[in-house]
């Protein structure tokens, strides 16, 4: 079991346990997803993610967790959507896509609690999820709604476009 005596959880206004998750592609064709097993269940496979951090950014948690969790590093792409799990957990989650650009051999969950990674299909994933983490599942969902990679389908405001007045 996983043991983070020195984690400061983070809750937004309304009482939701702030958290951030990438799912992880092989490529920019977003057809093949990283999942990664659960530290409290070693044979389920899960998306990495994981609590925000005071002062923390969603992007910056959702690289950081991915790294610690499934020992990747990549392109962080779009923001997917924000999750909300209301039963018996509180968590609203941050998921953006990330596109994996290096494969670390050993990372810090391999090592210290035997945590594995495997790529899937889409669909695969989303039958293997569907089972113990629905919610999970539903962002592969969300994502094959979508469309193609680069609709911006998202919760995410639009940036404002940049100022274009004469001085």
């Amino acid at each position: 079991m996983k043991c983070k005596p020195n984690q400061t959880r983070t809750y937004d206004p309304e009482g939701f346990k702030q958290r951030a998750a990438c799912l992880c592609f092989r490529s920019e064709r977003e057809d093949e997803v990283l999942l990664v097993s659960s530290s409290r269940y070693p044979d389920r496979w899960i998306v990495p993610g994981g609590g925000m951090e005071p002062e923390e950014e969603p992007g910056g948690a959702a690289v950081r967790e991915v790294y610690e969790e499934a020992g990747v590093k990549g392109k962080l792409g779009r923001l997917l959507g924000v999750f909300e799990q209301n039963q018996d957990r509180k968590h609203r989650t941050y998921v953006y896509v990330l596109t994996v650009t290096e494969l670390l051999e050993d990372w810090e969950d391999s090592l210290s609690i035997g945590r594995k990674r495997e790529w899937f299909k889409i669909e695969d994933a989303i039958k293997i999820l569907q089972c113990h983490k629905p919610v999970h599942a539903a962002y592969l969902e969300k994502l094959k709604l979508g469309g193609s990679p680069t609709n911006g389908n998202s919760v995410a405001p639009p940036l404002p476009p940049p100022e274009s007045q004469p001085q």
